[in-house]
């Protein structure tokens, strides 16, 4: 079994390629993709996202605001809210964006920081992104006892040493389609490196369709070809990258 542990299921196309929520779960679970995380990154959205979500229980959510998404209308009440919903299993995706929009650094690191604050609370991990921001990622997780609540730094791009302060902190890996890139050789050196038992496997669709999906959407049916790219990579086989990362994902968010 696999799990996609990051996933926007509201963000996919109902247009053209699928029907529903249910047809885009039904293609998944052909390839042995049982479980999934669908990422909230605004407080707009999150309802929307809920109701999409309601007649799947294997479908699981996280509430969050995303680091480009800052602007968009916060409420910490109704974030608090959202965050206590027994099918919300994590806090975000936050985290921190230099690289894309440096100009509102001070707008997310105070979100970030709030967001953090009510994951250690609620004792619901958090789920990390962060680009160009690695110092002031890692001291918000350490100053707000992020340790207490563990999390995952998602879609991971950064280098070997930023995981092992993360590891430290006790969060997971998670690795998506862009292992399966040709320029992502300092990726594939940190994957090579890292324990099985601290990896998690994702989409993040509809972005970074792993090869030889790339430039299409991505949907969690892919997830399949990053675990088995990691197998690669590790020289395991695909049954034992699916079976650890499965239980990284149960000990980290279900296992509380």
């Amino acid at each position: 079994m696999l799990v996609d542990t990051h996933c926007h299921l509201d963000k996919l196309n109902y247009n053209d390629l699928h029907t529903n929520v249910g047809d885009v779960l039904e293609k998944a679970k052909l390839r042995g993709v049982e479980q999934f995380l669908t990422v909230g990154v605004t407080l707009d959205a999150f309802p929307n996202m809920m109701e999409m979500i309601k007649d799947h229980p294997e479908v699981h959510a996280s509430c969050g605001i995303h680091p480009l998404d800052v602007e968009s209308e916060f409420d910490l009440s109704i974030f608090r809210q959202y965050a206590a919903n027994d099918r919300v299993i994590a806090i975000g995706e936050t985290g921190l964006d230099y690289f894309y929009q440096p100009e509102s650094a001070s707008r997310q690191r105070d979100l970030f920081e709030q967001q953090v604050e009510v994951a250690v609370e609620y004792n619901k991990p958090l789920i990390i992104h962060t680009r160009q921001a690695r110092e002031d990622t890692l001291a918000i997780l350490k100053n707000g006892q992020a340790n207490k609540c563990g999390g995952v730094i998602h879609c991971f791009t950064e280098d070997w040493a930023f995981a092992e302060a993360a590891m430290d902190l006790g969060f997971y890996i998670s690795i998506s389609g862009i292992v399966t890139f040709n320029k992502a050789t300092e990726l594939k050196d940190v994957v090579r490196r890292l324990p099985l038992e601290r990896i998690l496997v994702e989409t993040d669709s509809p972005y970074l369709a792993p090869v030889p999906y790339r430039g299409k959407e991505n949907q969690p049916a892919y997830v399949r070809e990053v675990a088995e790219y990691i197998g690669l990579l590790k020289g395991k086989s695909f049954e034992e990258v699916a079976q650890i990362t499965t239980n990284n994902f149960k000990n980290l968010f279900l296992n509380k």
